[in-house]
């Protein structure tokens, strides 16, 4: 009886060895099946009911080695009186090849008060190619959007990622920011890079005019007018044609040219003083260029151009340059030289070149956006047209920032 009784427990003991040899065996292989994880992938997805806040903060989806796969997906349903959602999302990216998409679905229904918050950071350096795709869903329902009932406020922070090409290898890294507040109908994400129409006048603008142009041309988004009136030469803008232009939703650009000479940084810097008295009795607003008009004749110098940008530049209101940027113009040389004489000048002065002269034109017919300008300007605008023998207007292209800094 004893030899029996022993036996299973020999038996019982071996089987548990074995069992825990196989075990061993496979844990083995799946920590050692390679250094670089390829495609590695991360999901997040998560459903919220509540009736006063949700947030979410999804983080750290990584991938490094080779190729990257990430999907992350976040969904908030609210159901209540008050919604406070915060999403964050971040991915940071090594490899060869990457492929992100971050989905962000936040469904809000019967909320008076929602404060959502949407935060997507996608860090990437790739051998290869970069493929990020981010889309971000605020649906609002049964929401007041009077200051009195409640707002309905989101903030999307999207940052994606570019490739930048260089000899060996292209590295995407670069953020690029759009904020978006959000109605009831959803998000209204900044204007991506565009190219607009536009028109610039040496007389007063009148219901007649802007049919005119209309009738003739297009429908411009910026009107170019000038500050003052210059005898002989210009009408200044009046508060008349402010309300008149604005009420057809068209913006206005802001010229200065009551001198003939643009040597001399004492010059310049009167120029530019004269400028900002008489924007602000106008009542401009902070934040809008002014743009010394530099015509081909005039004799011109880099200290000039430094003293208009220096005054300008600690003012309410942007520096920028008018004139003909050809390479054989003495402005072209004058502006590189200011450049170089003050680091900051190129990139903060809105150059709005009338080089080349292609002619006028309809807004249908306008050229490929191709001003003349010097290297690492700040190109706001092209006027590619002059003299028009209708309306007497000159007909430009400008670049969608320009809307940022006029009235």
């Amino acid at each position: 009886m004893k030899k029996y009784k022993v036996l299973p427990v020999v038996l019982a003991a071996f089987c548990t060895v074995l069992v825990s040899f196989f075990v061993f065996s496979f844990i083995d292989s799946n920590a050692s099946g390679g250094t670089n994880p390829v495609n590695e992938q991360e999901s997040n997805s998560e459903e919220n009911n509540s009736e006063k806040s949700n947030s979410d903060e999804n983080t750290n989806s990584k991938g490094s080695g080779g190729n990257s796969d990430i999907s992350n997906n976040v969904q908030n349903n609210v159901n209540g009186n008050k919604a406070d959602v915060s999403n964050d999302v971040e991915n940071n990216v090594t490899g060869e090849n990457a492929d992100i998409s971050n989905t962000i679905d936040n469904n809000l229904t019967n909320s008076n008060d929602n404060q959502i918050e949407n935060n997507v950071t996608n860090n990437v350096e790739v051998n290869v190619n970069v493929n990020v795709e981010n889309n971000i869903s605020n649906n609002t329902e049964g929401s007041s959007s009077s200051s009195e009932n409640g707002n309905n406020d989101g903030k999307d922070e999207n940052k994606n990622d570019e490739n930048k090409n260089n000899d060996e290898k292209n590295k995407g890294n670069n953020e690029d920011k759009g904020n978006g507040k959000n109605e009831e109908e959803g998000n209204n994400n900044k204007e991506e890079d565009r190219i607009v129409w536009g028109v610039d006048s040496a007389n007063l603008t009148t219901e007649e005019m802007i049919a005119c142009v209309g009738d003739n041309f297009g429908t411009p988004e910026i009107w170019g007018r000038y500050l003052g009136e210059k005898e002989g030469v210009s009408k200044g803008l009046t508060s008349d044609e402010i309300e008149l232009l604005h009420s057809n939703d068209i913006k206005i650009l802001l010229i200065w040219n009551h001198f003939v000479d643009a040597r001399g940084y004492d010059n310049g810097q009167k120029q530019a003083q004269d400028a900002i008295k008489m924007a602000q009795e106008l009542g401009v607003p902070e934040g809008v260029a002014i743009f010394a008009d530099i015509e081909p004749d005039y004799p011109v110098d880099s200290e000039f151009i430094r003293g208009w940008f220096e005054t300008m530049n600690e003012s309410p209101y942007p520096p920028g340059v008018y004139g003909v940027f050809d390479a054989e113009q003495e402005l072209y040389a004058a502006h590189e030289q200011a450049g170089k004489d003050n680091g900051d000048l190129l990139g903060n002065t809105y150059v709005w070149t009338a080089a080349p002269n292609i002619g006028v034109t309809t807004q249908k017919e306008a050229p490929e956006y191709k001003p003349e300008a010097p290297d690492n300007a700040l190109i706001g605008g092209w006027q590619y047209g002059l003299d028009a023998q209708a309306c007497n207007i000159d007909t430009n292209l400008f670049h969608s920032d320009v809307l940022d800094v006029v009235w």
